[in-house]
């Protein structure tokens, strides 16, 4: 047949295949994130095989393994004691707290990962929300802010490189840049939860730092999953407040919001692969429906495609040793 435009040719083997690829994951891309206890043991998560609440010294082991495959970069998420929650969340911002202990051995052992730390009050809060609950059930927005403030303040005091707000409060991103710019930390970096959706996927997450709502849901200050527009004003907002890094999340369900923030941003965008995504291709793999090798990379790099420049997921590390 006279065809003189052949795609075809562009894929027939392995080298020329890897020419035209036009995107690539390495192990820079992948954010870690680990899950840390105040016990002087590891445990296993049951709703997220694979993944361990590491007391700290095995926290500086798992950070010395991630580190041999090239990751530099992780995220701490702490399980904190019941007894230690209020409905203030004091905890968040105590100097001698879980986080700052851990923050402070990593750099000690590790100084040149890059810490990243969660801002938000769901582990210390005795309501389980991300902000304070007043009386009526409503999340008091500005005095939530008070105390993320602290919370960002005690984690730079630690020694973190990176704080990131979780919590989908208004305004917050501007009042935590002035006051870690008052305070001296101008080159503490703020990492935004831009466009967090209230969303389903993050089940096992929950059950891994038992702090889901003890009443309501989070629909007041997560975004609504259909909503893609409004992503794109919460975008405007951080960028304007003073974000550094943009994130999305989840990632899989909502690679048209990478896109869509990707082209009216000049910021890094990062995604976050989360745990309910995670825990379905464990457990399709478990069941022999997958490979599990082959869906972590294709996954990883539609996140990418879509216009992730870092990417938050429970498989850095196996996707690290895949790629070297």
């Amino acid at each position: 047949m006279n065809i003189p435009i052949r795609p075809r040719r562009n894929r027939q083997s392995e080298a020329i295949r890897a020419l035209c690829r036009e995107t690539l994951l390495c192990p820079g891309d992948f954010i870690y994130p680990l899950f840390i206890q105040d016990q002087p043991h590891h445990d296993a998560i049951a709703s997220m095989p694979g993944c361990y609440r590491w007391d700290i010294e095995g926290l500086l082991g798992e950070i010395d393994d991630a580190q041999k495959v090239g990751i530099h970069s992780i995220v701490l998420f702490p399980a904190i004691d019941d007894a230690l929650k209020t409905s203030k969340a004091e905890e968040c911002f105590n100097p001698e707290g879980l986080v700052p202990r851990a923050i402070r051995a990593i750099k000690e052992t590790h100084p040149h990962i890059n810490v990243i730390t969660d801002i938000a009050l769901d582990p210390y809060n005795s309501d389980g929300h991300d902000g304070i609950v007043a009386k009526d059930g409503r999340i008091r927005n500005d005095k939530t802010i008070e105390v993320l403030c602290n919370q960002a303040l005690c984690h730079a005091q630690a020694g973190a490189d990176v704080v990131s707000p979780s919590d989908m409060m208004d305004g917050r991103v501007g009042v935590l840049r002035n006051a870690l710019d008052t305070e001296g930390f101008k080159d503490v970096s703020i990492l935004s939860y831009t466009a967090k959706y209230a969303s389903a996927f993050y089940g096992p997450f929950r059950g891994a730092l038992d702090s889901a709502p003890k009443s309501g849901d989070k629909k007041t200050y997560q975004m609504d999953y259909a909503n893609s527009r409004e992503a794109i004003r919460e975008a405007h907002l951080d960028e304007d407040e003073g974000a550094d890094i943009l994130m999305v999340k989840p990632a899989g369900a909502y690679l048209d919001i990478i896109q869509r923030m990707r082209e009216v941003t000049s910021l890094p965008i990062a995604a976050y692969q989360v745990s309910g995504e995670y825990l379905m291709i464990k457990a399709a793999a478990e069941a022999g429906w997958l490979d599990e090798e082959k869906i972590i990379l294709e996954t990883l790099t539609s996140i990418k495609r879509a216009g992730a420049d870092m990417i938050l997921t429970y498989f850095a590390k196996d996707a690290a040793r895949l790629l070297g």
